[in-house]
């Protein structure tokens, strides 16, 4: 037959190899590189430059202040007090503004 038959142990009966010592359930790890968590979207390979994120919170700011005057011109439209929609659209700018400018991504 063949060389099964000589050494006599079926192929179900050898020992499967080990790659290495790490424990059951570890990750593996990329060679030598520590890889951060990732989130819905790939990390970036290199950082902005500081004109390009200087031009990126510009354009996130006009959106701010966008999305505040939609907001204000919705409530004036609906007969609103104008105190609650200066206060409506106030609040949701420092809000949104905080949230762009305390990002580490921009």
């Amino acid at each position: 037959m063949s060389d099964l038959s000589e050494e006599g142990a079926a192929p179900e009966e050898r020992p499967a190899p080990v790659a290495d010592d790490d424990p059951p359930g570890a990750a593996p790890q990329a060679s030598g590189r520590h890889e951060r968590p990732q989130g819905m979207l790939p990390g970036r390979e290199r950082r902005r430059s500081v004109i390009e994120r200087g031009f990126v919170r510009i354009i996130a700011t006009g959106g701010i202040i966008g999305i505040a005057t939609l907001l204000g011109a919705v409530l004036v439209s609906q007969d609103v007090a104008g105190w609650i929609v200066g206060l409506a659209t106030g609040l949701t700018s420092v809000i949104l503004a905080a949230l762009l400018w305390s990002s580490r991504q921009l």
